[in-house]
């Protein structure tokens, strides 16, 4: 039988038959099942706690996801007790509030030591029952003792599995394993698309002709490098609306409502190749005008949501770095092709005064000879 012993439960040593190290969160548990009265005591152990987290373990005799999740609570209090309560989750907003749970709960206790926090407690499982989905979680405390939210991204989304507790097997649930990959992808594709290739496509358009190549392949070129970022940022707007639908209850409101309206002009401004006047229609130039326009919020707001994303996906540094460096690298571009820009822009003025110089003074001096 495997044993472990809590170092700050001095009245009563805790031994288990079974044990697991879970996958995320530094996160152990630890049982013995007791097939004749279908109960089971558990030690759930939280490593790397602080005095101001809050660690949550629970059953969820319904399904695999957040709701309907049986859980027990523990945190420390302002005055140094421990607190272990039990709060049944009825709905993605829930504040963990304590409440009695479906299944029947004793002997529940708390400690904390060592910056680890350990739930223990006796749970009557249903009749004929040894396979449950559990999950485990942990969070912040405001200042007020108020349990904050734990986090949307990375191991927070992960920490689902099955457990029999008959066998001892446990198994990580695949259900948060793909929504984490999505997440990536959406990541992916939007970073690809609105951050990287409109810039590049912009960039075409405003500083190629100053190269003077013939007059369509710049334009060529820019309209195929922003078709083909549009495409791909329409794909990655597709997998937010899936995580959007595989996630309720959790809202991203600025980065959905922002990624929503640069989704939008960007058809505007695919639709506006459609209706493009000739180069001496009347009304070329307020096409022009609203053409650039839209795209600089489009381009602005596409970086920016980059950003907010990576805010909320909080993948690895060395993919935050990447972008930074890709980022970085767009704008010492853009200063640069700028600057020769105006230097050109300069030149050409200078040349036409010149020109205009010259053609004065050959106009002028046969009328002195006259």
């Amino acid at each position: 039988m495997l044993s472990f012993v809590f170092p700050n439960k001095e009245d009563d040593d805790h031994h288990f038959a079974s044990c697991v190290d879970l996958p995320v969160l530094n996160s152990f548990l630890y049982w013995t099942y007791y097939p004749s009265s279908s109960t089971v005591q558990i030690g759930y152990r939280h490593t790397e706690s602080s005095s101001r987290t809050w660690v949550a373990w629970g059953i969820n005799p319904t399904s695999k996801g957040m709701v309907g999740t049986q859980a027990l609570i523990a945190y420390q209090e302002l005055d140094g007790t421990m607190k272990a309560y039990t709060s049944p989750i009825n709905s993605y907003g829930t504040q963990l509030l304590e409440g009695e749970l479906s299944l029947k709960v004793s002997d529940l206790s708390a400690t904390f030591m060592d910056n680890e926090i350990a739930i223990f407690a006796t749970l009557e499982l249903p009749t004929n029952t040894t396979i449950i989905n559990y999950l485990w979680q942990d969070g912040p405390i405001s200042s007020g003792n108020a349990l904050g939210m734990h986090g949307l991204s990375g191991q927070h989304i992960q920490s689902m599995a099955t457990l029999d507790f008959a066998s001892g097997t446990s198994v990580p649930t695949k259900g948060g394993k793909s929504k984490s990959k999505l997440r990536n992808i959406h990541g992916a594709l939007n970073v690809i698309s609105w951050g990287t290739m409109m810039p590049i496509g912009f960039m075409l358009a405003r500083y190629l002709k100053v190269f003077r190549p013939s007059d369509p392949l710049w334009f060529y070129l820019h309209v195929s490098c922003q078709c083909l970022a549009f495409l791909i940022g329409v794909v990655g707007w597709a997998t937010g609306l899936a995580l959007r639908l595989m996630s309720a209850g959790v809202h991203h409101t600025d980065h959905m409502a922002i990624g929503t309206t640069v989704f939008s002009l960007g058809i505007l401004q695919v639709l506006a190749l459609r209706l493009r006047p000739h180069k001496d229609h009347k009304y070329r130039c307020y096409w022009n005008i609203y053409h650039h326009y839209v795209g600089y919020i489009v381009l602005a707001l596409g970086i920016a949501n980059v950003f907010i994303g990576y805010k909320i996906l909080k993948p690895g540094k060395g993919w935050e770095i990447a972008y930074y460096v890709i980022f970085g690298a767009l704008l010492f571009t853009l200063v640069m092709l700028e600057a020769c820009k105006r230097l050109k822009k300069s030149a050409n003025n200078e040349e036409r005064n010149c020109r205009g110089s010259e053609v004065v003074g050959n106009i002028a001096c046969p009328q002195q000879r006259v």
